[in-house]
């Protein structure tokens, strides 16, 4: 039991080894992104059409829901304890700081990591990341770069979104159930909003769209020879990026709170 205890851990640091230096190459190739042809471009751009684009109604409607459903909150409870002002705070800290980030980095997981995952694997299990190779093209730079590019942009412009979206549609809701107008909703919403949120809110978006990507792309191209294993891939892929999400986010928000 000891000896396979062991065996299981140096595996487990080998394997973070390999994941570190995968990540390493593939910002590497990203960075030098603007040097591909059309094809690679042609592959960003579908990348976020399909995550960014295609995601962005149902972000827009979450968004607009828990923004109502926290401003409802603050005029009904908050309210009736002297602390109206508090609403704008929580507002502020569960849309764009806290949960905003998380959920569209949950949403993009799910739509997002099983289908690059899959794409990848299928190509492995076809051989053609090994044509790629035969004809000097390498696919970390061809295939899997333009994907994280566009899985990290697209978390980051979804998130802005969904902050837009959580803290202006309330501004509506709140003249039919409150006598705050919207002049002075606005005036209280940006003294709550600081740029120390809004810089945390962007820190997170970002590290959430490289974590889904790497992580969709890096099990994608470790899919077995069999074709079985292409959905297993997919996976993998979301639950080790929920994971990661989960470790990444408590991380940030430790580190936030404590400097």
């Amino acid at each position: 039991m000891v000896k396979e205890f062991g065996r299981n851990i140096r595996a487990g640091f080998a394997n973070l080894f390999y994941s570190l230096g995968y990540i390493g190459k593939l910002v590497v190739a990203s960075l030098l992104f603007t040097t591909r042809g059309k094809a690679a471009r042609k592959i960003l751009i579908m990348q976020l059409l399909f995550t960014y684009v295609e995601a962005l109604p149902i972000c827009a409607i979450l968004a607009i829901v828990i923004g109502t459903a926290v401003v409802f909150l603050g005029t009904t409870v908050l309210v009736s304890l002297g602390q109206a002002k508090l609403t704008y705070d929580l507002l502020v800290l569960l849309v764009t700081k806290e949960l905003g980030p998380l959920l569209v980095a949950f949403i993009v997981t799910a739509r997002s990591a099983t289908a690059i995952a899959t794409e990848i694997g299928t190509m492995v299990v076809n051989q053609e990341i090994e044509a790629y190779i035969s004809i000097g093209i390498d696919p970390i730079v061809h295939l899997a770069a333009p994907r994280f590019l566009g899985v990290t942009f697209s978390v980051f412009f979804l998130n802005l979104y969904f902050s837009i979206f959580g803290l202006i549609a309330p501004s509506i809701i709140i003249q039919f159930i409150s006598t705050t107008s919207m002049h002075e909703y606005f005036r209280n919403l940006f003294t709550a909003l600081s740029f120390r949120t809004i810089t945390i809110s962007i820190i997170k978006s970002i590290v959430f769209g490289m974590i889904i990507s790497g992580c969709a792309t890096l099990y994608g191209f470790n899919t077995g020879r069999a074709s079985t294993e292409i959905p297993m891939a997919g996976l993998r892929a979301v639950s080790k990026s929920f994971v990661f999400l989960i470790l990444a986010y408590a991380f940030i928000t430790a580190i936030t709170y404590i400097f």
